[in-house]
């Protein structure tokens, strides 16, 4: 049976669909085809650079798709979710909204540890480590040449954190042989929403002729909200549509030639992204809040929350690369920063004032602490805020060499190799005050600092009525060299191997206090880690049309420490009701994996089909997991064994005429833990809540996408296109606990379509996304222990205009 879905897999699974062309090489038509070259019907070229190379994606032995900007601007893929519905076995699971997500490629998916999938903006990489108060950064689709992703693990050029695979960001570049420009416009309406608007600039300017050019490009945004907050004992809305969002991009880049084969290329990227609620609703109204409707079913779009979680992400990215010809190689290199603000809010009622609330209410009778009903609604009814404050600071210096490109009058030997450097501080703050819980205490005659009046009281538990405090500082440095080595056994036959060693040094520090902290604490921990990983291809041209490659690397994940817990009562029922240790490791180790593939890429029918298969089997052992201590609010993360990944990948594009072009992909991935998981706990029944067979959370089974485009000439001077798409998520688990909301998502289908007139250098489009308006929750996201629904954006129809200059 095994085998057979392998195989089904693999002829039903992901390659170059309409989004993944770059413009065509001027060497396709031989001197005799010259004068019927201009009407030859074939698809472009595709160049990538992902073994940090210029080379034909058919040369790549690995599986990669490439989308051209182009191709996200006309199909709106605006951001990482639009991405997993169109390029085949990557998902997200997020925390519903800009910046909360994670990717996923191939099953590969944790949300603790470090990011799984490594992100890069041309040469400056974004990974840092998850943070379960934010997500992988989300650059904005805009200004790019394309977005490569590499599947399977990237260790040997891309280093930590690339187990499941590498997503880049390749930035258009300054040009300076003209002047050039385009500026986009865009208006929409969203379903149970508002008014949206788009609009975005970028200009080139070549200061010097063919010697420096300046770029520079605007984007700003605004997408209204669409859930309603309702009173939760009315049940009427008293505030609509407060999930909108606003965002601002600025990108600069210059680029010099300062000798013959040498430049320069300063660039700098800013984002500021605001929203003013996340986008997940309430199901019911919360079981925390006591009154009339309690768990009443809630109209989807709605949510009972009595705090508002906004949240302000801020994203810098300075780099200098330059690059030269040594005349044996080609030299590069990339001094970069990246900086990341993070401020959110999060509703804490329910953790906090409930939790509390439900503490002096019981009373602690063994400790002469009396029972306070009355004290203990009145607490568990007040606001509570989660106040995050997060800074990630990273700089890094990549030298490398690259030989100059195959020829048979050169050496056999092609190579890459190079230097990389980083440091990365991340700071984590978090403050959750109780509000008005001091005053609540004194009105009914209590002191919050004293023990005997409140279980587990001390002085100056509650300052300005904070309930919790922590910082939490992580520094880290890593230093590795890399090369790949290619030896072309002949024109069609080559063969690849590479190794990259990194040494890695942590520090963690830690500060807690007031009352969930036990008092004031302070922690300090170090640690080193090195990781050593191989990688050894096979690529060949089977035919002129078809290459057959094999790909074998290996991925890791460094390790880290864990933020000190209180062993408090809380804590402690918590470990019990798991049936785990009484204690709280200190730290986790590092992950890593082996990944095996097999592919084959074809042009075939006079290269009007491009046609890319492949299959993998992934094994991987000592796994980063999170375990969530759901009385207390509190979770760690441990190494919980070991899971192995399998299946397949398709992508087709078929240029059918001259005005048709149709494009598929699909991929399968069967995800799963190898062995029984003791160190994720049990359940009351004494039964493992993670199983031998059990899968891995947040990986859809299947995926698919069937999209068309088709031109016509619309009138003599102006050129018209209908394109459309659709495309299919399978069913997936959220969580790795049988019962929880999250524990089964739903499958779910979308489409997408846009019309519209394309004249000399102006182009009008008539655009609709989510077509059918699907309102499947398709993930569950446990926020502050509260589950709530996320969904599609609803149905959204617009306009755009763009015009080039």
């Amino acid at each position: 049976m095994l085998k057979t879905s392998l195989v089904l897999g693999a002829l039903t699974t992901s390659a170059a669909f309409a989004q993944t062309t770059t413009p065509a090489s001027d060497s396709a038509a031989p001197p005799a085809a010259a004068a019927s070259a201009a009407s030859k019907v074939e698809l472009d070229a595709v160049v990538v650079t992902s073994q940090k190379r210029k080379e034909d994606i058919r040369k790549v032995p690995l599986s990669v798709s490439a989308i051209t900007g182009e191709a996200l601007q006309d199909a709106h893929i605006n951001d990482f979710t639009d991405l997993t519905r169109n390029v085949p076995n990557v998902s997200f699971t997020t925390q519903a909204g800009a910046g909360l997500g994670t990717i996923e490629i191939r099953g590969i998916s944790s949300q603790a540890g470090s990011a799984t999938v490594s992100v890069y903006m041309d040469d400056v990489s974004l990974t840092t480590r998850n943070l379960y108060s934010q997500g992988t950064a989300e650059p904005r689709f805009f200004d790019v040449d394309r977005i490569e992703v590499l599947r399977g693990p990237q260790g040997t050029l891309y280093g930590a954190s690339s187990l499941g695979g590498t997503i880049r960001f390749i930035s258009n570049q300054p040009d300076a042989k003209r002047f050039s420009g385009n500026v986009l416009g865009e208006t929409s309406s969203t379903s149970h929403g508002g008014t949206n608007y788009l609009l975005q600039g970028v200009v080139n300017v070549p200061l010097v002729t063919d010697k420096v050019a300046l770029r520079v490009g605007v984007q700003s945004g605004h997408d209204s909200g669409y859930i309603d907050q309702v009173d939760p004992n009315t049940l009427k809305v008293i505030s609509k549509g407060i999930n909108s969002s606003r965002w601002d991009v600025l990108k600069l880049a210059l680029k010099a030639q300062i000798a013959d084969g040498w430049s320069l290329l300063p660039a700098l990227f800013v984002q500021r992204t605001k929203s003013d609620d996340i986008d997940a609703s309430y199901l019911t109204v919360g079981d925390y809040q006591a009154g009339p409707n309690s768990g009443a079913p809630l109209p989807i779009f709605q949510t009972s929350k009595i705090v508002r979680e906004p949240g302000k992400d801020t994203l810098t990215l300075p780099s200098l690369t330059v690059n030269g010809d040594l005349g044996f190689a080609d030299l590069t290199g990339v001094l970069s920063g990246y900086n990341r603000r993070f401020h959110r809010v999060q509703d804490g009622t329910s953790v906090n004032s409930s939790y509390i609330g439900s503490v002096i209410a019981d009373g602690d009778p063994d400790n002469g602490v009396a029972p306070n009903p009355t004290l203990g609604a009145t607490v568990g009814a007040l606001p509570s805020e989660v106040l995050l404050d997060n800074k990630v600071a990273q700089t890094s210096l990549e030298l490398r060499l690259s030989s100059k490109d195959y020829s048979v009058t050169r050496s056999p030997i092609t190579w890459v190799g190079g230097l990389f450097f980083s440091k990365t501080k991340t700071e984590v703050y978090d403050n959750e005050p109780v509000y008005g819980i001091t005053a609540a205490f004194t009105g009914a005659g209590k002191d919050i600092n004293n023990p005997a009046d409140f279980a587990g009281a001390f002085p100056g538990d509650f300052p300005n009525d904070n309930s919790y405090y922590s910082a939490r500082h992580y520094t880290e440095k890593q230093s590795s060299v890399f090369g790949e080595l290619t030896y072309h056994f002949s024109d069609t036959l080559r063969g690849i191997a590479g190794l990259r060693y990194l040494k890695a040094s942590q520090h963690f520090t830690r500060e807690g206090d007031f009352y969930f902290a036990g008092g004031p604490t302070s922690t300090a921990l170090d640690g080193s880690a090195s990781a050593t990983t191989p990688r050894f291809a096979l690529d060949w041209d089977v035919t002129p049309e078809t290459t057959l490659y094999a790909n074998i690397a290996k991925g890791f994940r460094l390790g880290s420490a864990n933020r000190p817990v209180p062993l408090s009562a809380a804590v402690l029922k918590d470990l019990a009701d798991l049936k785990l240790p009484g204690t709280i490791p200190a730290t986790f180790e590092s992950d890593s994996l082996w990944s095996y593939e097999l592919g084959s890429k074809s042009r075939l029918f006079d290269n009007r089909l491009s046609l890319n298969v492949a299959a993998f089997y992934i094994d991987w052992k000592n796994i980063q997991q999170d375990v969530i201590l759901p009385v207390s609010g509190f979770d760690f993360e441990t190494n919980v064994g070991r899971a192995h990944s399998y299946g397949a990948e398709f992508e087709a594009r078929f240029r059918a005429t001259e005005q048709l072009t149709v494009n598929a992909s699909a991929g399968w991935t069967r995800a799963a833990f190898s062995e029984d998981v003791p160190a994720l706990g049990s359940d009351d029944s004494g039964a493992l809540h993670v199983r031998k067979g059990d899968p891995i959370q947040g990986v859809p089974n299947v995926s698919a996408r069937l999209g068309f485009e088709y031109s016509f000439a619309a009138t003599d001077t102006a050129q018209g296109f209908v394109r459309g798409s659709g495309q299919w998520t399978g069913s997936s688990h959220g969580t790795l606990i049988r019962g929880q909301t999250d524990y089964f998502r739903a499958p779910y289908f979308t489409a997408d379509a846009s019309a519209g007139v394309n004249f000399e250098k102006v182009q009008v489009a008539l655009f609709v996304k989510n077509l059918t308006n699907t309102r499947t929750a398709i993930q569950q996201p446990s926020i502050q222990f509260v589950s709530e629904a996320y969904y599609l954006r609803p149905r959204k129809i617009g306009v755009t205009v763009t015009s080039d200059f």
